[in-house]
């Protein structure tokens, strides 16, 4: 789409191109539920050159998927986050090299000793990559706690949970336990590691680049929700 628009309006939480509404992608209104926001979503249309480039718009995406995507049907949303604790990124460790093993340990447990003490939860820690169910208990409390969201909360989390691979440290994201650049070094762990072995590549450091960049968004749009 290109741009068509002079002049960007905010008007009850709603944003408005020379006075006419911008519609998500379903045709529902684009209205934010927080001022902060609103302004974050009224200054992205602002800042559209000649065309629209939604790559450059996360914070409008993001509201569009709430609205379209989750409001209509947000606990079938929660119940495909919540699927990712039984297969947590910190629950999975190495056997070798020991320096690796170190590193994981340093990293990922404080992140699970936080979630033990919020939801008085236990976790199955595997050696390897082969699936461990974890106890019904500590599934059932963080589902609640991903099903007590939002539609907007947990259109933000959505990212957050697929890029870093692990739902406990969305939450501890989401709760203020920690900030995201922990999240990020804890989801890039294993990769950083490879890449240190190995050396990296222009397409990995790329891809990688653009992980941080949505990473980082999500959670300042979750910051932005109050």
């Amino acid at each position: 789409m290109r741009r068509f628009w002079k002049d960007v309006a905010i008007v009850d939480r709603a944003i408005r191109l020379d006075d006419r509404p911008v519609k998500t992608p379903a045709r529902a209104a684009l209205v934010l539920p927080t001022d902060i926001l609103a302004r974050a979503v009224a200054e992205e249309w602002r800042a559209v050159g000649e065309e629209v480039d939604p790559r450059s718009m996360p914070f409008t995406g993001l509201a569009n998927a709430a609205i379209d995507i989750v409001s209509p049907a947000p606990a079938p949303f929660a119940a495909n986050l919540a699927r990712y604790a039984g297969t947590d990124l910190l629950c999975y460790r190495a056997t070798m090299p020991e320096p690796l093993v170190v590193r994981q340990a340093m990293t990922w447990d404080p992140l699970l000793a936080w979630a033990r003490g919020r939801y008085d939860i236990h976790f199955e820690l595997v050696e390897g990559v082969m699936h461990r169910p974890q106890p019904p208990a500590t599934l059932d409390r963080l589902g609640e706690a991903v099903h007590a969201r939002g539609a907007f909360a947990l259109a933000a989390l959505a990212p957050i949970v697929t890029i870093s691979g692990s739902l406990v440290a969305a939450l501890a994201l989401i709760e203020g336990a920690v900030d995201v650049e922990t999240v990020w070094r804890a989801s890039q762990l294993d990769e950083d590691w490879q890449a240190e072995m190995w050396g990296d590549d222009p397409l990995a450091a790329g891809a990688r680049n653009e992980r941080h960049r949505d990473l980082h968004a999500a959670a300042r749009f979750l910051e932005m929700l109050g």
